[in-house]
């Protein structure tokens, strides 16, 4: 679960990045290189999410319920930020 969470924040961290840096940068100032190199880290950063994921679930340690609201939560900036108190809950059930 540690895992989890601790890709969870860092996944959210980097689509801040590319919401908040790179997409300002390759629109104003015309640096497309920002949205490639950012949004490459972040689509290998939620790979990475939907595997803990998925091992969490095959390891018993969530349920799939669990999971599948995690994996939701994600899609909202800065939701999972917040809903890491919940997976902390969730950790020391």
């Amino acid at each position: 679960m540690r895992l989890v969470r601790l890709v969870t924040l860092v996944e959210a961290t980097s689509f801040l990045l590319l919401l908040a840096v790179a997409m300002p940068l390759k629109y104003l100032a015309g640096l497309p290189q920002a949205v490639r190199i950012v949004g490459m880290l972040h689509g290998v950063l939620f790979l990475l999410l939907c595997w803990a994921l998925l091992q969490a679930v095959l390891d018993e340690r969530l349920s799939a319920k669990r999971a599948l609201a995690t994996f939701a939560i994600t899609f909202v900036p800065v939701a999972p930020f917040f809903f890491d108190k919940r997976l902390k809950q969730w950790e020391q059930e």
